[in-house]
């Protein structure tokens, strides 16, 4: 009785007090006005926080609970400390300098009303991603376009491949469930998975591989 129970689908009301302790417990989440509602396992966030850092934390923890379908972002940056553009940009170009993983004579950004944007071409997705978790932690940054282009330097058929592996060593995902296809540097992802984790899990091993450019994950979830 108890196994049949645990494959039943859970109940927004369920999944809404678990998205509450999941944001309770995570250290990078410290705002008490965060408000959470549920319908059909869409997670709504409102509410404000002190940092982008913050919200984008939010939005990650609200996906890692089991049963979670989709989350609407919409809470609100409220710095309590205004700071101006060439403070944010002077630290922004200090903090692409620091890390050895980042060209960061490769990459440009501006800064408008708290906004920082992101130009330029790399070589590999984790560099664009380093590239905009070093910025979107800076004091003053309300949100962040990262329009970083990756430059293809393989084969689609390679990029297939690698894909195809990365998904096979993965003990988190059913591979047979999951089909790959590459158009140009656009990989496309189909299948079923039991988690949203699971989802983002398979887009991280898309993203993983060389000359990926862009990743459109449309893997289903069924609990």
């Amino acid at each position: 009785m108890a196994a049949l129970a645990s494959t039943l689908p859970k109940t927004d009301a369920s999944i809404r007090e678990d998205v509450i302790y999941e944001l309770k417990y995570d250290p990078k989440i410290t705002s008490s006005d965060i408000a959470i509602a549920v319908k059909d396992g869409v997670v709504t966030l409102s509410g404000y926080v002190s940092s982008y850092w913050e919200k984008d934390a939010a939005e990650k923890a609200a996906k890692r609970v089991y049963g979670v379908r989709g989350v609407a972002n919409d809470i609100q940056v409220k710095l309590s400390l205004t700071r101006t553009d060439p403070e944010i940009a002077r630290d922004a170009v200090h903090e692409l300098d620091s890390h050895v993983s980042i060209p960061a004579d490769k990459i440009k950004l501006t800064v408008k009303s708290g906004w920082v944007t992101l130009e330029g071409a790399v070589d590999w997705q984790y560099q664009k991603t380093l590239a905009e978790s070093a910025v979107k932690k800076l004091k003053g940054v309300l949100g962040v376009s990262n329009n970083i282009e990756v430059k293809p330097r393989v084969s689609p058929t390679q990029v297939k491949t690698k894909i195809e592996e990365a998904l096979k060593r993965n003990a988190e995902l059913d591979a047979r469930r999951i089909t790959v296809e590459v158009e140009g540097g656009t990989i496309k992802l189909y299948g079923s998975v039991r988690s949203w984790a699971e989802k983002e899990e398979a887009a991280r091993a898309a993203w993983s591989a060389p000359g990926t450019m862009k990743v459109e994950n449309f893997i289903t979830i069924t609990p």
